[in-house]
């Protein structure tokens, strides 16, 4: 008993939701005694569900977020069957055996009808009664401390995270990069030579007005949702995608070079321009990113990106543009006047 109020007092001291993943991970596999328990995403890309890890532990191990290297949707919903049956009948759970051996349990976490998280728990053995009284009890915690992150943090039309949370995560990044400074300017150099960095970038979809005119502010809506599926599927987990408003999407791209970084945002942009929108048909977006660097105040690194932006839109539109790159090709030109205002 006391390990587990000991849990549920760790899960409800969070204020984030990878935290969060962490918390409920190591809550379950501690008390469940299982092989392996891992937080699944699971996202839509067009009629179709993938599934990708958000977190994991093992037994005996440590619990950590999944960062893999390439960016995608994942894998296919139709590789987790037993999942996939779960989902399409609104079930709470469902049991499958691996080829691994290991028995698999699958809790997906219903917010009315959407799930878009599901806990899985590994295990060699069956489940018996308690652990799974014990485990339902953790996730329903989870679930409604979820629903009231989502509630202060997310944007209620595409789920993204929302504005006010961005302050909060681009001064964590900022912090993650003063714990290796680098001098202005020299976050891109370092980039190009293969080091890692962060990054923002600053997504802005084009005509967007002449398709709410066109069309009305359904579909324009529906827009704005299927390209928030996009940006999901497309960038990393350990990234942070958020609605700033209106038809404008920032990005925080977590440890990676310069050329992994451009080649993901290039990826987004494609996959925007070949994607059908219903009615409405295809709908490109402008980008706008930089480096983050600890010397710049939140203000000036978000004015760079919009800078590259605005560059992107007066230059073709549905293009991709590095700020650092304009302004070392002399296509960009600013001055610094202090730390919270730039005019070019």
């Amino acid at each position: 008993m006391d390990s587990l109020l000991r849990h549920m007092v760790d899960m409800t001291g969070h204020r984030d939701h990878a935290m969060l993943d962490i918390s409920v991970i190591s809550a379950v596999q501690e008390l469940s005694g299982a092989n392996q328990t891992r937080v699944l995403g699971i996202s839509s890309v067009g009629d179709q569900l993938f599934v990708r890890s958000r977190a994991c532990i093992q037994a005996g191990g440590v619990a950590c977020p999944e960062e893999p290297q390439d960016s995608g949707p994942g894998e296919p919903i139709a590789t987790y069957p037993e999942l996939d049956a779960c989902l399409r009948q609104h079930a709470t759970r469902a049991e499958g055996m691996g080829a691994d051996g290991l028995r698999r349990l699958w809790l997906p976490i219903w917010f009315g009808e959407r799930a878009d998280t599901c806990l899985e728990i590994a295990h060699y053995t069956p489940f018996t009664p308690e652990a799974l009284y014990m485990v339902s009890g953790i996730v329903s915690v989870y679930r409604n401390f979820q629903n009231l992150l989502d509630y202060s943090e997310r944007d209620s039309l595409t789920g993204l995270l929302n504005r006010k949370t961005f302050d909060d995560q681009l001064a964590r990044m900022l912090l993650a990069t003063d714990a290796d400074p680098v001098m202005p300017g020299l976050a891109e150099r370092r980039g190009q030579h293969g080091a890692e960095a962060q990054w923002l970038a600053v997504v802005d979809v084009d005509h967007f007005k002449t398709v709410n005119d066109r069309f009305g502010h359904l579909y324009g809506d529906e827009v704005l949702i299927l390209i928030a599926n996009l940006l999901q599927s497309s960038f990393r987990t350990q990234d942070r995608v958020f609605r700033f408003g209106g038809e404008e999407f920032v990005v925080l791209l977590r440890s990676t070079t310069l050329e992994n970084a451009r080649r993901i945002i290039e990826r987004f942009r494609l996959d925007v321009e070949s994607h059908h929108f219903p009615q409405v048909g295809q709908v490109t977006v402008s980008i706008g990113f930089t480096g983050v660097s600890a010397a710049d105040s939140p203000v000036v690194t978000l004015g760079h990106a919009d800078q590259a932006l605005y560059f992107a839109k007066a230059n073709g539109r549905n293009r991709v543009c590095h700020y650092e790159a304009l302004v070392d090709g002399g296509l960009l030109q600013t001055v610094t006047t202090n730390d919270t205002a730039e005019f070019f």
